[in-house]
């Protein structure tokens, strides 16, 4: 039976690729459950420095596979607090960088899955489809949280109702994404980030995920105390110690990501 997630390991990194093409990589229990077990492994390798994630064939992700959800109404929720929920905290949490290269259609949780990423490329066919209005559900795997702070409410909020798809030119000018590139390049371009983010410092890298992550609920005074406790604990890393170094010497600083 062909699994529903692969794992290639790089040196530093690994690629993370739904497969289910024939299906748009659309998500089942088995999908989650084998994603949430490689990012479980990414995360406890010390040698993995950053993840790459993406799918196989001519999408990202569908989002849900509908015909895996049944017809109990109360099964579309426990999905949600057993299986999404739990991927975009982890994503989140990882605290090493997650690139995402949407290589087609994301739609739905599909789309929010990419956007909980740390840095996002996307191809130019790709687009970003808030899909659940069009069959009566609502916006969910952080949509209603991502968006609004990406776009703007207002976009957000017209994205959601209408369901319009975006191009990856037009998320890439409102700051959803971070960048749109040619699709024959774009797993050339994804791969050489990621490869460049697992020689940078790791610890600081995930300090800086946790510092963002925390901003929005933050007060300004807040935020600036959590800045003081990270940079401490940044400043404790051996890759500090190698960047001042480093930059002392004039010389190019060669990062372990140890902590």
């Amino acid at each position: 039976m062909t699994s529903p997630v692969l794992v290639e390991p790089h040196e530093g990194w690994r690629r993370i690729t739904l497969n289910r093409p024939d299906k748009l990589n659309a998500f089942t229990v088995e999908l989650h459950e084998a994603l949430a077990a490689a990012l479980d492994e990414a995360a406890a390798d010390e040698s993995c420095r950053a993840v790459l994630l993406t799918g196989s064939g001519r999408a990202f992700c569908a989002g849900q596979d509908l015909e895996a959800i049944g017809d109990d109404p109360a099964g579309v929720k426990t999905l949600l607090t057993d299986h999404y929920n739990p991927l975009v905290r982890r994503i989140r949490a990882l605290g090493k960088p997650v690139v995402c290269a949407v290589n087609g259609v994301a739609a739905g949780a599909g789309a929010n899955v990419a956007l909980a990423c740390d840095i996002v490329l996307a191809g130019r066919r790709a687009k970003f489809i808030q899909a659940f209005a069009k069959i009566g559900l609502v916006p969910d795997s952080g949509g209603t949280w991502f968006l609004p702070r990406l776009v703007g409410e207002a976009r957000a909020r017209a994205l959601a109702l209408t369901g319009e798809p975006v191009s990856a030119e037009q998320a890439e000018s409102w700051g959803m994404i971070w960048r749109a590139v040619d699709d024959d390049t774009l797993m050339a371009e994804a791969e050489r980030l990621t490869a460049h983010l697992a020689t940078q410092p790791t610890v600081a890298l995930g300090l800086i995920k946790q510092a963002f992550g925390a901003s929005a609920a933050n007060t300004l005074d807040a935020q600036l105390d959590l800045e003081a406790e990270l940079q401490l604990a940044a400043c404790r890393t051996p890759d500090f110690a190698e960047g001042v170094a480093a930059f002392t010497a004039k010389r190019r600083a060669v990062f372990t990501g140890r902590p």
